[in-house]
């Protein structure tokens, strides 16, 4: 009896044994299957961002200048946005400056030259806008969450067109601000499909010639054209050109989606066929294919895309784009910028003058034995001596920002303020004071 119970007992330390060696082998396996696509996503995740680079390269070739500084070490660690915190950050505004540092895609470079800017300041409180038209109706209202004036649709789904032609180059940057806004009674309404309630559109496009159109108010407006649709919740964005038939394919994000009744600055950067969307902090989209081959843009429309949402629009901006900085600056001796930008009666710089001062980062850190003058400029809307007195405040902190964020020494920029006294354009206009508005860099 005792011998059979001992044969049983080396049975079961036996088969017991080898369940362990299996069970070691299986997890050592699993162990090594993990570290195997831990090296893999690794190695895709280098591959992605050295395609990522190389296709910047390959689009940008006209404008990406490398460094040396770029080729061996970041200028600053820059953090992004997840999409829950753009709502957080835009509440904490009331207590304190935005920091420059939470910010980390914003690259790219407005030009010295500002093609078109609206913010509905000519218009009356109450009025339709007299420069654009619509299929709905539209008032221009002032709210109590942001300064200026902004245009509301205040009826139903339907389009604000402008109506004069923009000509608009193949490389520019389209900036504005949106504020998506629905009643309590319309989210009772339609509960399940809240989402729908953000969304809004942007498109460009261009009339057919000798088919002129004063408003185009079908989905794809004119002959060519770019549509952006933003919600709650996503991004999309295609393209179309009838002539060729073309059509490209109907990209999407879910990053840093637009948060309601807050105010949504929205920028686009088409470069030729490349199109780049920012928001929140973040680029969002980037399609290096996405218009038709020589596409020309004329035309701006904005729409709500859903019958409960009354959204507000206003500061919208394009400018041209990626100006050759090193040449403005050390051969011509001068840069003007509309690229570093500031709230309305504020000194602290915006985070998406990111681009802007990097590029000019670079090029003082390439040329060390060089010294700028920086002179803030403004319009002539409010006191002189308040223009003057702010324009002196935004230089110094443009100096404060390129030393203390890019490493810039403080004792080769000297600042100026010269307030509204040395216009290059009448203050007729909207138009007119945005070109106003600019930060000078003068070579020493």
């Amino acid at each position: 009896m005792k011998k059979l119970v001992f044969f049983i007992s080396l049975f079961l330390l036996i088969a017991t044994q080898a369940d362990a060696q299996s069970w070691l082998d299986k997890v050592g396996k699993k162990v090594e299957n993990a570290a195997k696509r831990t090296v893999e996503r690794k190695a895709e995740q280098k591959t992605e961002d050295a395609v990522g680079k190389a296709v910047d390269k390959a689009i940008d070739k006209d404008t990406y200048k490398e460094s040396e500084k770029d080729k061996d070490v970041e200028t600053i660690e820059w953090t992004e946005m997840e999409s829950g915190e753009i709502e957080k950050s835009a509440g904490s505004k009331q207590g304190g400056a935005p920091k420059l540092e939470a910010y980390s895609k914003y690259d790219f470079v407005p030009g010295d030259q500002i093609l078109f800017y609206e913010d509905f300041s000519q218009d009356a409180i109450g009025d339709f806008p007299a420069l654009w038209t619509t299929n709905v109706s539209g008032e221009v209202k002032t709210i109590n969450i942001a300064p200026g004036k902004w245009l509301q649709n205040t009826t139903s789904s339907g389009e604000f067109a402008y109506l004069k032609n923009l000509d608009l180059p193949a490389n520019f940057i389209l900036e504005f601000d949106y504020i998506p806004y629905f009643s309590e009674e319309a989210q009772q309404k339609n509960p399940n499909r809240s989402n729908w309630y953000a969304t809004g559109a942007v498109k460009l496009y261009s009339d057919k010639p000798g088919k002129e159109k004063e408003f185009d108010g079908g989905l794809f407006p004119g002959d060519m054209g770019l549509r952006i649709h933003f919600r709650k919740d996503w991004w999309s964005m295609d393209a179309y050109d009838y002539n060729t038939e073309y059509r490209s394919m109907d990209a999407k994000s879910e990053r840093n989606c637009v948060v309601s009744e807050q105010v949504n600055h929205i920028i686009v950067w088409v470069q030729n066929r490349r199109v780049r969307v920012y928001h929140g902090g973040a680029k969002v989209m980037d399609v290096p294919t996405m218009l038709a081959p020589d596409t020309k843009l004329t035309r701006l429309r904005l729409d709500n895309a859903h019958e409960d949402n009354r959204p507000f629009f206003s500061n919208i901006k394009i400018t041209t784009a990626s100006p050759d900085t090193r040449s403005k600056l050390i051969t011509e001796g001068k840069l003007i910028t509309y690229g570093i930008t500031f709230d309305v009666n504020k000194d602290v710089v915006k985070p998406e003058s990111y681009g802007t001062l990097k590029s000019i980062a670079d090029v003082l850190a390439e040329n060390p034995d060089v010294k700028v003058k920086i002179i803030g400029h403004t319009d002539s809307d409010g006191a002189d001596d308040a223009n003057l007195d702010l324009s002196r405040r935004r230089a110094a902190s443009v100096k404060s920002e390129l030393s203390k964020s890019f490493g810039i020494d403080a004792s080769r920029m000297e600042t100026e303020g010269a307030g509204e006294s040395q216009p290059i354009a009448p203050n007729d206009t909207s138009e007119n004071k945005a070109k106003n508005r600019r930060v000078e860099f003068v070579k020493q």
